[in-house]
């Protein structure tokens, strides 16, 4: 059996092995926090990711420092519910499909995408796991289902698209899995998952969107508010042709 520094390959956490550095691969659904304390949720992990303790906790900070080494995400966890479903694991990284298996596994990208669309649901946000998620949270789902790992937050994955020319009503360079960015001209604040004739799937709340996932449109012929509303903060479209390599990204 393999080592990790002092810790054999799948030994079951405890709290004082949670030491900086050390990598544990999770057997169940965990929660990660957006500060070291509070409810705010950052996003969610499933069972089989893994994650990297970055900080463990000292004085009155309860709560780990850890990032998830599929995306390089960061967050807060708290010790006590690792206990029972996380085992040690070696440092690895995620695999890098080419662009043309990219291409070839996006039925299933979608098809996991309608599926969630499909269940009732509400949107979270931090949601990643279903069936409440976030805009970008669904995004990362749907690719992740397929093994392709993608950046978590929507400005990160804007940046991380190849680009592809969109407007109002101009949507012919686009392909289905395609991503589709909106918000302000400072910055990105909101993704959703292009599956032809100019239809996108996302999940947006309740202030602008339909609390939960739902598809709206590109033309300009179409009004209803929700449509309208994301037509106006349109930024731009993305192609995913490589996959995340797990670093952490500014």
């Amino acid at each position: 059996m393999g080592r990790l520094g002092r810790l054999a390959e799948g030994t079951p956490v405890a709290l004082e092995l949670l030491s900086t550095g050390s990598c544990w691969r999770l057997d169940a659904p965990l929660d990660l926090h957006s500060h070291w304390r509070g409810p705010g949720l950052a996003t969610q992990a499933a069972a089989g990711r893994c994650l990297q303790v970055l900080e463990p906790p000292t004085g009155s900070v309860a709560r780990l420092r850890v990032r998830l080494l599929e995306d390089g995400y960061p967050g807060w966890v708290d010790p006590q519910r690792l206990l029972g479903h996380a085992r040690a694991t070696a440092r690895q990284r995620p695999p890098l499909l080419p662009e043309a298996q990219i291409r070839a596994v996006l039925p299933a990208v979608l098809a996991f995408a309608e599926r969630a669309r499909q269940r009732p649901n509400r949107y979270l946000w931090g949601g990643t796991l279903g069936p409440d998620f976030d805009c970008s949270g669904l995004i990362q789902a749907a690719y992740a289902s397929a093994g392709i790992w993608i950046p978590r937050d929507a400005y990160e994955q804007e940046r991380f698209c190849q680009p592809v020319a969109v407007a109002p009503g101009c949507y012919g360079l686009l392909r289905p899995g395609d991503l589709i960015f909106f918000g302000r001209p400072q910055r990105c604040t909101h993704v959703g998952l292009y599956l032809g004739a100019g239809r996108y799937l996302h999940s947006s709340g309740q202030q602008h969107g339909r609390d939960g996932l739902g598809i709206d449109g590109l033309d300009p012929q179409l009004q209803d508010p929700v449509s309208a509303h994301y037509r106006r903060e349109l930024r731009g479209a993305g192609r995913v042709v490589r996959c995340h390599d797990g670093t952490t990204l500014a």
